[in-house]
């Protein structure tokens, strides 16, 4: 631990005009805060501020931050208020250590509520001053160092909650150092085998090539010289993780990936980087799509370097990075390399593009759960760049559509959009954009969001706009048919409906105007009986079951197992359903809805092949999905099969498939030969979980010699 010199030393190094009088107050009002409090690990409650703290440092932050970092939990975890912050060290000081109490004082019910309202207000804090998120990963990266001292269950909580939100964080704002290490220790915790497997093949590496990287680096440094080019070179190894990740993301092994080791060679100022490219590539073949150059094109969090893959000296093929002393300085310590923190000054957060538009989905998001599923998508790292007609360059997630782009231009284009060009073509809505195409969207006044548009885009921006406008359709259906609901109970028992009455019981069904208490009637969270028997509270129900049933029951289809409604998300109570017989979805399958004329909405996995015949037909389609209660019912799932023919074998299927719980309500048998039957079986079943577990047993069955799921 920094002792109380040492740390105002450091900071002094870099900034000779840090208040050193307010960091020594705060050291010492910090551990007397903290007093006796100690850490899970056993060590004093204090140590962790002041290594927060130390951390900061690193980064050569001003001495505002510094002091945060000290305070950051005096408020939560003592007698402190922010008031007497305020007092001790100045508004700033105080603006930060509130905003990182209000993240730590939330409760909620759940978890995923609490994680997701502590990202909320995280967004909320940082959005005024940046400085709140980095000293939250200086925070976060400490807590991971120390994350061994916590229980299992806590460990890997955090460690997820850290690859899903902090580590992404990190990357935005450029901080790769602190990136890097949190990846490090959450993968060890949540993947311990796959990461010694990793580090194991690394040290085996390291060993067997021990002089291989020190030939590059000499060879590359004389390549270098011999041109006149000044540089610095170095070689640097891929984190465990990033091996990790780029294995599952290309499906790929070990020894198939190409830059576990990568080169940098750093030099003076962009000519030279230029320079040394045209050197590289012209003493070695470069290896074809593995030139990235984002120097001209810039990463969004700030990152600039050239990337290329070539077979190096000895034939190796490597990955080479060629960038400045100061582009190396901002993409190793990102935003914290900024120069206004040397001078102590406030960075709004908003003034980073990336923040306005997760703030941007924190306005149209429907829950905290849903905010964090699009804030997630949007910190995705992985981009390809597309160009405005006007040649403004957009970054987007790999495998984004025209519709991703135009939200990305401006909510507006986004809504109105109608179709794109791309590169002078006209080309459909879901045309996948690569790298370089230039894009311009048609627009139409009279066009909306469309629900099938959240089937294939892929930024959180868009989605987030798409669902909200989809939210905002089905309530003014819901209100509809809550009101003709309303009317049909009221006129059923001959009392009067008036909107007055509706007005009266507002606070009863905690609704602001009587359109939500349409909503909650049309949507099925309230009956119009509830709402009838608000309005007159002395009123004795006699006929209105039969109405209610008149009206609901012979639209929506019931659960023979229990006699009540089908639990989908997604349509409006009322409308009739049933299940496709040609793929037989069951809950755990993707499903969609599609509208049939005279029979209500029939419900299709999402990959079945007779969705086909709907495809110039948007407006059929329904987003759907599986309720809570789904899995209370039985469904009926397909099974295709070969049976051995001979004595018992009819009888043993039938058996084992009773054993797991299932039952064959039909059987067909396609074909027969001497030695086998193709079987088409319908099986009763909970869900698909349940399906597998029946075909996984049927498949260690001596008489099955081959067992699938049919989808026809």
């Amino acid at each position: 631990m920094l002792r109380q010199y040492e740390l105002v030393d450091i900071v002094k190094s870099y900034d000779p005009n840090a208040d050193e009088d307010a960091l020594n107050r705060a050291y010492v009002f910090a551990m007397k805060k903290h007093g006796a409090q100690l850490r899970t690990s056993g060590d004093p409650y204090y140590s962790h501020p002041v290594e927060v703290a130390g951390i900061l440092t690193r980064f050569k932050l001003d001495s505002t931050s510094i002091i945060a970092g000290l305070l950051h939990d005096t408020v939560e975890d003592t007698n402190t208020s922010v008031e007497e912050i305020r007092k001790l060290f100045g508004e700033q000081v105080a603006q930060i250590v509130d905003g990182l109490t209000k993240l730590a004082m939330i409760e909620q019910k759940s978890a995923n509520n609490k994680q997701a309202e502590n990202f909320r207000k995280l967004l909320l804090a940082m959005s005024e001053d940046i400085r709140v998120l980095l000293i939250k990963l200086a925070d976060r990266l400490h807590n991971m160092r120390t994350l061994h001292y916590c229980a299992a269950d806590k460990r890997a909580r955090i460690a997820k909650e850290t690859l899903d939100i902090y580590a992404p964080l990190a990357e935005r704002i450029g901080m790769q150092e602190v990136k890097t290490e949190l990846e490090e220790i959450a993968f060890r915790e949540l993947h311990k085998e796959a990461y010694e497997s990793i580090q194991a093949r690394l040290n085996f590496l390291r060993e067997q090539g021990s002089d291989v990287v020190p030939k590059i680096i000499s060879r590359l440094q004389k390549d270098m010289k011999e041109n006149g080019i000044k540089a610095e070179v170095s070689g640097r190894e891929k984190s465990p993780y990033s091996i990790w990740r780029k294995m599952q993301q290309k499906n790929a092994s070990f020894e198939q990936l190409s830059d576990i080791i990568a080169f940098r060679i750093i030099v003076d100022d962009v000519a030279s980087c230029y320079q040394s490219l045209g050197i590289v590539h012209s003493k070695y073949h470069m290896v074809p799509r593995r030139f990235k150059d984002y120097i001209s094109t810039p990463k969004p969090n700030g990152y600039k370097s050239i990337h290329t893959g070539v077979i190096g000296p000895n034939n190796t093929r490597i990955e080479i990075q060629i960038r400045t002393h100061e582009m190396h300085e901002v993409n190793e310590k990102g935003v914290a390399a900024h120069w206004a923190y040397k001078q102590g000054e406030k960075v709004v957060g908003k003034n980073f593009r990336w923040i306005r538009e997760l703030l941007e989905i924190l306005e149209q998001a429907s829950n905290p759960e849903e905010f964090l599923e699009n804030t997630k998508l949007e910190m995705y790292n992985d981009q390809v760049f597309c160009f405005t007609p006007k040649g403004d360059l957009i970054g987007l997630p790999v495998n984004s559509t025209p519709v991703d782009f135009a939200y990305a231009v401006h909510s507006s284009v986004g809504d109105t959009c109608v179709g794109a060009k791309i590169n002078g073509e006209i080309r459909p809505l879901r045309t996948v954009l690569q790298n370089g195409d230039q894009v311009e969207i048609l627009t139409s006044k009279a066009q909306h969001p469309s629900p099938e548009w959240d089937r294939f885009v892929v930024t959180g921006k868009a989605k987030a706009a798409i669902r909200r406008y989809v939210r905002a359709h089905k309530r003014d259906q819901f209100i509809t048919l809550g009101e003709q609901l309303l009317e049909r109970t009221f006129k059923g028992e001959n009392l009067e409906f008036s909107e007055k009455g509706i007005v009266n019981v507002l606070p009863n069904f905690e609704a602001e105007s009587i359109d939500d208490i349409y909503a909650k009637v049309g949507e099925g969270l309230i009956s119009a009986w509830d709402v009838l028997k608000a309005v007159y509270p002395a009123y004795k129900q006699s006929k209105i079951g039969k109405v209610v049933k008149s009206f609901i029951g012979k639209s929506v289809r019931k659960d023979k197992s229990k006699g009540e409604p089908l639990k989908i998300k997604g349509l409006i109570p009322g409308m009739a359903v049933h299940f496709a017989g040609c793929c037989h979805p069951l809950p755990g399958d993707r499903i969609v809805g599609i509208v049939t004329t005279g029979k209500g909405v029939a419900v299709h996995t999402i990959d079945c092949k007779l969705l086909e015949k709907f495809a110039d037909e948007p407006e059929r389609w329904l987003d759907i999905s599986w309720g809570d209660a789904a899995e209370d019912g039985v469904h009926t799932g397909r099974i295709k099969l070969m049976l051995s023919n001979e004595p018992g074998a009819l009888a043993d299927l039938s058996n084992l498939i009773a054993r797991n719980n299932g039952n064959i309500s039909n059987l067909n048998i396609v074909n027969r030969t001497i030695s086998y039957f193709e079987l088409l079986l319908d099986v009763e079943v909970k869900d698909l979980k349940h399906l597998t577990e029946i075909i996984a047993a049927l498949k260690a069955s001596k008489v099955v010699s081959y067992v699938s799921r049919s989808m026809q």
